[in-house]
């Protein structure tokens, strides 16, 4: 029988929920990373910053999966859904950015400052314009990757503390 499953055929929690915390943010950047790669979507500073999560999760969940049995471990996954929750933070202000509810204060699309020398000005020129965070290359059902990285975050982060509350400190 497999590693994540007892020999009665019951799922071992302990094991099974950090590998399947790991396997969720593996899924996650690379959805990214293909929509940004093989795709040619260019991903805007809120884009970028919604990958932070994931990958501090994927972090955490495999240094759980390092750890024995116990309570490291099962705090360890627990610190998983707060990181989840500021993911749906990130990803719901990017979809306000979007959607024109407020303006962001990431530096998306950027402004001239007040006060700028002429070698700023002159790097700022040569410099690749930075994509605006409200700008939309890509949507499915009317819905942006932001939208659906809201649901996906708060989705996580739910299953998380269900996952969690089955490994019961174990």
């Amino acid at each position: 029988m497999s590693v994540l499953f007892l020999p009665d055929g019951s799922p071992d929690w302990p094991r099974l929920v950090p590998v399947l915390i790991v396997s969720a943010c593996i899924g996650a950047l690379s959805t990214a990373y293909t929509a940004q790669y093989a795709f040619d979507l260019e991903p805007c500073i809120l884009c970028l910053y919604q990958r932070i999560p994931y990958a501090l999760a994927g972090v955490i969940a495999l240094a759980a999966i390092m750890m024995p049995r116990g309570v490291l471990r099962y705090v360890l996954v627990v610190l998983c859904v707060p990181v989840f929750l500021v993911s749906a933070g990130i990803a719901f202000y990017h979809v306000g950015v979007e959607q024109h509810w407020w303006t962001s204060a990431a530096g998306c699309g950027g402004s001239i400052p007040d006060v700028m020398s002429a070698a700023d000005l002159q790097l700022g020129l040569l410099d690749t314009p930075q994509k605006s965070c409200d700008q939309l290359d890509w949507t499915l059902f009317g819905l942006s990757m932001a939208t659906y990285n809201v649901v996906a975050s708060l989705a996580l982060a739910v299953a998380t503390m269900v996952g969690s509350r089955r490994m019961g400190g174990r």
